[in-house]
């Protein structure tokens, strides 16, 4: 009672600072209607004069909403991911949420931890943009009906939804890219195989080579990290066959900017020697030397669509979860070519 006193307080006051009424007041402090830019800011800076700042526990106390969202990615280090949360972020900042952001670092066990703490929080839904999953945490996070999106992995059901990746199709675009450029010998390179999304980005390239008549070379398929290290390591193994690739598909950018490293450190060339292909399109990627060839899988509709899922979880818009597909589609630039003879 004391609290609920002192803030009708300093909400009189601030009117009164501000030569507003207190309903403008509190529309303006709670973001709760539309109130003139012009006046909200005039509403702010007596709010700051008289260091008065909005209960958001008390608030939440009276909501029933903590106005938190979690979003759980796999590698913050990976510019596909900051881009994601931004797209994220700036949809739950217009519909007044905030955003707790982790990063597993491709552990589950962490991810575990990660989801556990947002629970605490008490957060108002999860978005869990990575492949690392719990089926364990999973049925807990169900008992509790918290909304839940998933990325690649999970299972469409009472408050949960899944953003599925079109992996087959970009996948098949730069398989059928390259062997229309005349390749016959073509390398993969995967992500962690411990990784649902890994695992389909691999069979996408099976099936691709076997759709065009060809059979995978074992020699040729190798496990990375998702990471550059994890791609200069794989694509210095492959450069090490007898008969090495003349383009090499890769699970991911990062991976294919290591790969471009190990390349250049053998003294060979891109795409004179070996093609290279990519997969998500990162802004890097159009910046590399050359520009590399990659499968666009936009990050911004990524965290746009997986917001859009959550939200209308939580409104109750969508009781039963829906499959959200993202598209995919190659970009061709410069470190492709036709191989030599």
């Amino acid at each position: 009672m004391e609290e609920d006193g002192e803030r009708k307080l300093n909400i009189g006051e601030i009117a009164r600072r501000a030569n507003v009424s207190t309903a403008t007041v509190s529309r303006t402090l709670n973001q709760s209607g539309a109130v003139r830019p012009e006046t909200a800011r005039k509403v702010w800076r007596a709010a700051a004069a008289l260091n008065y700042y909005p209960n958001s526990h008390a608030r939440a106390l009276v909501s029933g909403r903590s106005r938190l969202l979690g979003l759980i990615v796999s590698d913050i280090t990976n510019p596909f991911f900051p881009e994601l949360f931004h797209s994220f972020e700036a949809l739950a900042t217009q519909h007044q949420y905030d955003v707790i952001l982790t990063s597993t670092d491709y552990q589950t066990a962490y991810m575990t931890t990660c989801v556990r703490r947002m629970l605490e929080r008490k957060v108002d839904g999860v978005a869990i943009m990575t492949s690392e999953m719990d089926l364990g945490l999973i049925k807990d996070l169900a008992r509790r009906g918290v909304p839940l999106v998933f990325m690649d992995v999970g299972r469409v059901g009472p408050r949960m939804s899944h953003v599925l990746i079109d992996y087959a199709n970009g996948i098949r675009q730069a398989v059928d890219h390259v062997i229309d450029l005349g390749h016959k010998r073509v390398g993969f390179i995967t992500g962690p195989l411990d990784l649902h999304s890994a695992r389909t980005r691999r069979q996408a390239f099976l099936d691709g080579l076997r759709a065009r008549g060809m059979k995978a070379e074992p020699k040729l398929v190798r496990e990375g990290t998702h990471t550059a290290d994890g791609g200069q390591q794989a694509m210095t193994a492959l450069l090490r066959q007898a008969k090495r690739p003349t383009a090499v598909v890769c699970s991911n950018d990062w991976t294919a900017i290591g790969a471009l490293h190990a390349i250049d450190a053998a003294a060979l060339r891109v795409p004179e020697d070996i093609s290279l292909v990519g997969f998500d399109d990162i802004p890097l990627a159009s910046y590399t030397s050359p520009p590399l060839t990659s499968v666009r899988m936009s990050a911004n509709d990524v965290g746009s669509t997986a917001f859009d899922a959550l939200f209308r979880l939580i409104g109750g818009e969508r009781l039963e979860g829906d499959v959200y597909q993202v598209p995919t589609q190659l970009v061709v630039r410069q470190s492709t070519a036709r191989p030599r003879r």
